[in-house]
């Protein structure tokens, strides 16, 4: 399967998908990744910080955007360079993200893409930040 080519993108195509966070997701992130802060799976512990609450990994919001990258925009094919992210808010249990990726540039000689991107809950930014991936050409 393969998604969009290098050829098949322009500046400010975009492309998003939007996931409500569940308990399940924070604790399967968890056990995934080894980052078992009290913040995210504690709930008496994470009422009593600034939260009021437990909250998502900041870096589950990331792995959408990961997602929107490898199956939408610019899908099966692109390879993930790099990444840069600002954490502006915090997420929480039933919060809807939608994760968003918008080409930014085009590089042509290297066939990098660079997008803007962003999750935002109820149109409210809880991510921002910008990525870089390698996309294939037609025929390459």
């Amino acid at each position: 399967m393969q998604g969009l080519y290098f050829d098949d993108l322009s500046e400010g195509q975009s492309a998003e998908i939007t996931r409500v966070v569940g308990v399940g997701d924070i604790e399967a992130f968890a056990e995934v990744s080894g980052d078992t802060n009290p913040v995210h799976l504690d709930d008496a512990y994470a009422r009593t910080t600034t939260f009021g609450g437990r909250i998502a990994h900041g870096m589950l919001s990331a792995a959408y955007i990961s997602a929107v990258l490898g199956t939408k925009l610019p899908g099966p094919g692109a390879i993930y360079l790099s990444q840069t992210m600002r954490f502006r808010r915090p997420v929480k249990i039933g919060d809807p993200v939608t994760a968003r990726a918008t080409v930014k540039a085009l590089d042509d000689k290297r066939g990098h893409v660079t997008l803007e991107t962003v999750c935002q809950v109820n149109g409210k930014t809880v991510v921002d930040g910008e990525a870089v991936v390698m996309v294939p050409r037609r025929g390459a």
